[in-house]
């Protein structure tokens, strides 16, 4: 199956906007066996329609992203009915939703806004259940005048409206469509604490003699998603190769990012954590409370940037820090162990370090930075890092690290 993406939207041509949305659907369409093909941006107006004939042409299936508002830019529906010679015509089932949802928020709905309810012949809505544009299906025989053979989808911008569009509507068709041919089995293995080239140096000789076996590597925010496609033999052999190579490495292989994984960790055994941050400002803390479900394990969390305090609000001894160091083990472990002792938690996270540009020694040159964990049954771990780079890259190796520190001790695997 030949899948190709269009998106529309002026904004996403002057970078005001990230195109999230190629990036999720292409992930969802992999994970179905369906890679997509091509993928087209263009800007709000009439060149969604060349953009639509062009993708037709080629896809058995076009999946169209923006361009379903109310205001006179939002031309997609009106392009594609042109295209392919459908009269529009007023749909009761959109008025109804549109009567309805405004209803709700007590206002009444506009001339502008009912323009969104103007459907083409023949084609198919899909029920927006959290905006306004429906969602528009366009079957494979009405482009057979023209010659080709393409469903075309045009979903709405907003991924809050396009993903559970996605989900329910365009997803299934795809699944009754496939057939055995066509069917693939794809694999994301998530690795951590080893770099791309170490990976391709432990497996990629082994995995490029599995026959059928389509290979890719993609680093992402401290992890290295080592990507393995194919039949389901061929993957279930390559996975094999891989699972013994980097065993304890491997995070998920369900794409789960390290932080999900740990309140998943977490909740399970019913603990919680704490952190103490220095150098990564939060960072830690902001990565566990964006997963959803965060306030049944994290109760805790200080940024205690200066030395004052470290010593003030985790207990921190001054004398340590001028003996040692702000930026040392003792410190390191001192901080987790007040954060522990002051939030009762099971496990406390720490770090301390030099991010840079400036601050840095020939002891401790930037990068240097000391990662501490401390848990309730009274043991303290302490491990060194170096992570030179720039101020963002050294928080989200460091913050990876710790996280990753945690995730070895809590299933009792040994820290790298």
């Amino acid at each position: 199956m030949n899948v190709e993406l269009v998106n529309t939207g002026t904004e996403l041509l002057l970078g005001d906007t990230i195109n999230t949305n190629a990036a999720w659907i292409g992930q969802r369409l992999a994970a179905l066996g369906v890679p997509v093909t091509r993928q087209t941006i263009v800007p709000d107006g009439a060149v969604i329609r060349v953009a639509i004939c062009e993708a037709a042409q080629r896809a058995d299936v076009v999946l169209v992203s923006g361009g379903l508002g109310p205001t006179n830019d939002d031309l997609t529906r009106e392009s594609t009915a042109a295209l392919l010679d459908l009269d529009m015509e007023m749909n009761a089932s959109v008025i109804k939703h549109l009567e309805e949802y405004f209803a709700k928020r007590g206002k009444p709905v506009s001339d502008a806004t009912k323009r969104q309810a103007m459907v083409p012949r023949g084609s198919v809505v899909l029920p927006n259940a959290f905006g306004t544009a429906p969602g528009l299906y366009f079957p494979a025989e009405l482009s057979a005048t023209l010659g080709w053979n393409a469903h075309i989808f045009l979903l709405p911008g907003p991924p809050r409206e396009l993903k559970p569009m996605m989900e329910s509507e365009v997803e299934p068709r795809l699944r009754q469509w496939l057939v055995d041919g066509d069917s693939r089995r794809v694999l994301y293995l998530k690795v951590t604490g080893v770099g791309e080239s170490d990976i391709v140096e432990a497996v990629e000789k082994q995995l490029e003699a599995i026959p059928e076996l389509d290979l890719g590597y993609c680093i992402r925010n401290g992890d290295v998603d080592v990507r393995l496609a194919g039949p389901q033999p061929a993957v279930d052999a390559a996975a094999a190769v891989v699972r013994k190579a980097l065993g304890d490495c491997i995070v998920s292989e369900d794409r789960r990012i390290i932080e999900e994984v740990i309140v998943q960790l977490l909740t399970e055994r019913g603990e919680w954590l704490a952190t103490a941050e220095s150098c990564t400002g939060g960072t830690i803390a902001n990565r566990i409370t964006d997963v959803s479900g965060a306030s049944r394990i994290f109760g805790h969390g200080w940024v205690t940037y200066a030395n004052e305090a470290k010593h003030r609000h985790l207990g921190v001894p001054m004398e340590l820090i001028e003996t040692h160091g702000a930026v040392s083990e003792e410190v390191a472990r001192a901080m987790a162990e007040g954060a522990l002792r002051h939030s009762g938690a099971d496990y406390a996270l720490s770090v301390t370090g030099i991010a840079g540009p400036t601050g840095g020694t020939p002891e401790k040159p930037v990068g240097t930075v000391w990662i501490g964990l401390a848990a309730k049954n009274g043991e303290t771990w302490a491990q060194k890092k170096f992570s030179p780079g720039s101020r963002d890259r050294f928080k989200l190796l460091t913050s990876q690290a710790a996280l990753d520190m945690l995730r070895r001790r809590m299933l009792g695997i040994g820290v790298r």
